[in-house]
């Protein structure tokens, strides 16, 4: 059985949503309000990514009352096109002026600010909808989790296949045994990143930009092109490569359907001191500026209740036997869920379809549990709807933080000599010190989690 949807669609689709949508106006006392109320949205970093869902947002009904970007010059159209938002280039400045007049904050800035940004949106209460990856450490991940959870806030994580009904199909037939019992599983991307050679020239910032909020909480270097407005990805200090950037997307099914975000609840876990993944990587270069030109991790992953261990492999470049798609062709982008009655595969990079394995043996299935998992119009609307009291989130932080440590625990690996062992519940590495001050980074003056 095979599913399938195209770029174009699946892109167009992402940030679609339902006309009519009434939404409330209390960001700390959701389900009290009226239900035409509209929500009052802030943006920060509304120059780029943010733009698809700020207009989604917009067209849902919503208020944009202030927009933050620290390249005014970028952002101009954006400041045009809604004038009523007040501009902003710092958002603490921004939180200092309108905390009362703001409901919920998109956060759409690159990952080595996300944590920042999104908590302090957070400890005032605020709904936030948080770009992918989470963020860009391990630890900031957890704090934006255990942070969510205290301010029983609405949060959404914006890896937008998590909408798309294919991928949720994927994961009840999972959930159902069609497969059978999983203890494997695979997730490769196109390619790598490379060594990065830090410039040393050392040209003026452009006018418009402020360099020194866009480092935020980063070390201070010296401006250059090699780092904005589009290469940061790429840079350790900024970015998260390709494993941290597109981890989130490609690996969305393999880690709901195996209930992998069970392994940070203590009371999924009741009595265990410590619950355990023992990682190790093996990069093609290890460079202080960049992320490895090709790489693979293997992790093991302890039982969840009622379900087996696992053996998972994350590969940048490289990629799996071809045996293991039994006959099927492999995809540059894969998530593959290796199962004792088949298997289930995807080779699109938000997993925005799948296909069961063998082809022969599920070519006339139509079977399965019943749906389970509600279907929505988008990522961005079903934030929204959780907003007024409908419904909750698939990507709220107590799924987006572990998917996000996840991720950045194989960068992690691809850093130090292994193998690591990682203690989910106390967000620790057991039996490295190298590896343990790589699970966050102390953060210039003037900004905290």
């Amino acid at each position: 059985m095979k599913t399938s949807l195209n770029r174009r669609r699946f892109l167009s689709t992402s940030v679609k949503t339902g006309a009519g949508l009434l939404i409330l106006r209390n960001s700390r006392l959701a389900f009290a309000y009226d239900a035409n109320s509209k929500l009052n949205i802030a943006g920060i970093g509304v120059g780029g990514q943010g733009r698809g869902s700020l207009d989604a947002f917009h067209h849902m009904g919503n208020n944009l009352v202030a927009l933050c970007d620290v390249d005014r010059r970028r952002a101009g159209d954006i400041y045009q096109k809604y004038p009523a938002a007040r501009p902003y280039e710092d958002f603490r400045r921004m939180f200092d002026e309108m905390e009362k007049q703001i409901d919920a904050v998109l956060v759409s800035t690159p990952d080595h600010t996300h944590a920042v940004a999104s908590v302090a949106a957070m400890k005032l209460g605020k709904h936030v909808y948080c770009e992918k990856p989470l963020t860009r450490t391990v630890h900031e991940a957890r704090v934006m989790r255990e942070v969510a959870a205290r301010q029983k806030v609405i949060t959404q994580m914006g890896n937008q296949g998590s909408a798309e009904r294919r991928l949720r199909r994927a994961v009840e037939l999972v959930w159902g045994g069609v497969i059978g019992e999983v203890r494997e599983a695979h997730v490769w991307f196109d390619g790598g990143n490379g060594p990065m050679k830090r410039p040393t020239e050392t040209p003026p910032v452009p006018d418009g930009l402020n360099w020194d909020l866009w480092l935020g909480p980063a070390p201070f270097r010296p401006y250059s092109p090699a780092y904005v407005p589009a290469s940061w990805r790429s840079w350790r200090a900024f970015g998260s490569g390709i494993v941290g950037d597109f981890g989130c997307h490609t690996a969305n099914i393999m880690f709901r359907a195996l209930h992998l975000e069970r392994l940070w609840q203590p009371a999924a876990n009741p009595g265990a001191a410590k619950v355990v993944i023992r990682l190790q990587g093996w990069p093609s270069e290890v460079d202080p500026e960049g992320y490895p030109s090709s790489l693979k991790v293997v992790m093991d992953l302890p039982a969840r209740g009622e379900l087996p261990p696992v053996k998972l492999t994350w590969y940048a470049k490289e990629k799996p036997s071809e045996d293991l798609l039994l006959g099927h062709e492999r995809g540059g982008w894969g998530d593959l869920l290796v199962g004792s009655k088949g298997s289930i595969y995807s080779n699109n990079p938000w997993n925005a379809h799948y296909t069961l394995l063998p082809e022969k043996k599920f070519e006339d299935f139509e079977g399965g549990p019943p749906e389970s998992l509600p279907r929505v119009q988008s990522q961005q609307g079903e934030w929204i709807d959780a907003c007024k009291g409908k419904g909750r989130t698939f990507s709220d932080f107590d799924i987006g933080g572990p998917l996000t440590e996840l991720s950045q625990l194989a960068n992690l690996a691809c850093f130090v000599e292994g193998p690591i062992e990682y203690d989910t519940l106390s967000g620790q590495i057991l039996n490295s010190s190298p590896a343990a001050e790589l699970l966050h980074r102390e953060y210039r003056k003037g900004w905290t989690l």
